[in-house]
């Protein structure tokens, strides 16, 4: 592709591998601490009460770096704003893995106390402080930077690191589970991908920093006007847009949780089938949804990013009617459940950034999009299995179809008022 007069040099496949890095290192950690809301966090610091109890404090703190998020990003938009981007992306990605880090070293509840568990709820805040922090404008940049008739192809490539993200951390864990006893796996070897996720920060930052900082990078995040405006500014001009484009991804992040953290502790605890087969079928989930989501850019090439979020919507609905007998029934059917779901995930959560971004005024598109993920997060995914699995305990798995119909029709209402507002 030949670069526009005036526009610097910047290959939309180098900006790919950059996006991919970033956001799989980031989804790595996350899908660390959400498998071990299951599988470690029960035993080690919530040893005082039952196992549905455990994974419910757990997934109460798992939801902590979700609303922490936003505060994050607004946070370091404001350092980026005073000593640059490269300062910003250093502090917050060293802040990510010193809080994973800090979990990795942390005292169990036995040695500590409810201090113990203090510490995992503030290391864990920490976490979404930086996460919202580390946003780079690299999605932005690829989306602007890629050629008009494959720029859901390219734009693909930000959401790609969510399910290369959970296939690793999930085959650590089912290597950590064959490889030693449950007894050393709940005193010491858990916290090996927590340690892991720190190695795998550092990689990351450099990385990416090697492309940020470069000469024509910021360049081209200044010709674009990839810069960061205060959010108060940002959101007294432009918050019914971010709104609205949180909600009109809802369907793929509402779905997000559920098919990856939710079907493990609803297994667990049901003891239906063995863990390691759970985390086995997850990973071949894992794969479908990586297929899944390179799929949801060639169809979208086709069909339109927006149609393509509105279909998957649909069939996240009709799969939401399904979920009760899916995941209530043999071991066949909850891993149909999960392979299902990775399926309908990958093809709608590839398309279900910047379904409304094109509506930024250009200077807005950097921090509007940072905001409209974090939102997004919020209101779909944070607290999914939270409420997934509290309400399916003492409600039936219901619940669940009520928590997956609900995010499909915020999105289709969502697209629908764009549609309106766009026909004005």
């Amino acid at each position: 592709m030949k670069t526009p007069a005036g526009h610097s040099p910047v290959a939309p496949s180098e900006i790919a591998v950059g996006v991919i890095i970033g956001r799989a290192s980031e989804h790595f950690d996350f899908f660390v601490f959400g498998i071990a809301c299951v599988l470690v966090f029960p035993h080690v610091f919530f040893p005082f009460t039952d196992s549905l109890n455990g994974m419910l404090y757990g997934f109460a703190i798992f939801a902590m770096a979700f609303v922490a998020r936003p505060f994050g990003t607004a946070l370091f938009m404001a350092i980026q704003r005073r000593w640059g981007r490269s300062v910003k992306l250093t502090v917050s990605l060293f802040l990510l893995g010193t809080a994973t880090a800090g979990i990795a070293f942390l005292p169990s509840y036995a040695s500590l106390g409810g201090s113990a568990i203090f510490l995992l709820a503030v290391f864990r805040i920490l976490q979404g402080f930086a996460l919202g922090g580390s946003w780079d404008g690299l999605p932005s940049l690829l989306a602007l930077n890629a050629p008009p008739a494959k720029r859901n192809w390219y734009t693909m490539f930000g959401q790609l690191g969510a399910p290369i993200g959970f296939l690793l951390a999930n085959a650590l864990f089912l290597y950590l589970t064959l490889s030693v006893s449950q007894e050393d796996f709940q005193n010491w070897a858990w916290r090996y991908p927590f340690f892991v996720a720190f190695a795998i920060n550092v990689v990351a930052l450099f990385a990416r920093l090697r492309l940020v900082l470069t000469e024509e990078y910021t360049l081209a995040m200044e010709e674009k006007e990839l810069e960061p405006v205060s959010t108060k500014k940002m959101l007294d001009e432009e918050g019914p847009t971010i709104f609205l484009g949180a909600f009109a991804a809802l369907a793929s992040y509402a779905l997000f949780h559920i098919v990856t953290i939710f079907p493990l502790s609803w297994i667990s605890l049901q003891n239906s089938q063995v863990i390691t087969n759970v985390l086995t079928v997850q990973i071949f989930g894992g794969v479908i949804g990586v297929v899944a989501t390179l799929a949801s850019g060639l169809i979208a090439s086709r069909l339109g990013k927006r149609a393509l979020v509105a279909s998957m919507a649909v069939l996240i609905a009709a799969f939401a009617a399904f979920a009760p007998a899916l995941l209530g029934g043999s071991a066949g059917a909850q891993n149909a459940f999960i392979l299902i779901g990775f399926a309908l995930l990958g093809l709608s959560y590839g398309q279900s950034s910047g379904t409304v971004t094109d509506n930024f005024a250009p200077r807005f598109r950097y921090a509007g999009a940072a905001l409209t993920s974090d939102f997004a997060w919020l209101f779909g995914a944070a607290f999914a299995p939270l409420i997934a699995l509290g309400l399916s305990v003492h409600f039936g798995l219901t619940a669940v179809s009520g928590y997956l119909l609900s995010g499909a029709l915020s999105t289709l209402l969502a697209l629908y008022i764009l549609r309106r507002l766009a026909a004005k």
